[in-house]
């Protein structure tokens, strides 16, 4: 099975290109959203370790955010939190799809927390700050503090770019940016 990591900022447009690959994806931050709502390990851990923030189940994404801007270190005690819960979803979808000829993995922090292994191929999708803004406001809750403490504990987008096999300019039309995946993926599975 070949595996793509798809790497690039906070609002390049990585989840759109890793579906048009047309392959199974694993999309941490959807998967992030479904820990939250159901999962009552995570919200008991996460009340153990922020109880001063973390009062209702399901969790309540107001409440961690005001954790983690009350503090920059609570970003980090939250994801110790649910980066293992994360970590034994992507394995469930590598199994669930072992027998698929490709999957992708769409896990914003996928260099951060090593989950790169040596056979995976990376695709960085480059975008414009302008377009990159555009975005980002269009999404609901948007909070610019929040994106700050996130970008704090990510690694420089010129190092993860520089460690990608493939980039992808999103500059352009859906169908240019189309185009470009299915070129990468002929180069792929060739």
């Amino acid at each position: 099975m070949i595996r793509i990591g798809i790497l690039g900022d906070i609002g390049s447009g990585k989840s759109f290109v890793a579906k048009s690959f047309g392959y199974p994806v694993f999309n941490a931050d959807n998967e992030v959203a479904k820990i939250y709502k159901k999962s009552r390990v995570c919200f008991l851990k996460l009340k153990k370790l922020l109880p001063k923030y973390i009062k209702t189940f399901p969790t309540d994404k107001t409440e961690l955010t005001n954790a983690i801007l009350s503090n920059k270190n609570n970003i980090k005690k939250i994801i110790k939190i649910v980066h293992p819960l994360i970590r034994k979803k992507m394995n469930l979808f590598l199994l669930k799809n072992k027998k698929r000829k490709l999957v992708i993995l769409d896990i914003p922090l996928l260099l951060e927390n090593k989950i790169k292994n040596t056979n995976m191929i990376l695709v960085f999708v480059d975008a414009k700050k302008v377009d990159i803004s555009k975005r980002l406001l269009k999404r609901k809750g948007f909070n610019s503090k929040i994106l700050k403490r996130f970008k704090e504990i990510q690694l420089p987008l010129d190092y993860k770019k520089r460690k990608s096999h493939y980039i992808i300019q999103n500059f352009y039309t859906k169908k240019i940016v189309r185009k470009n995946v299915k070129t990468i993926l002929k180069k792929i599975l060739k």
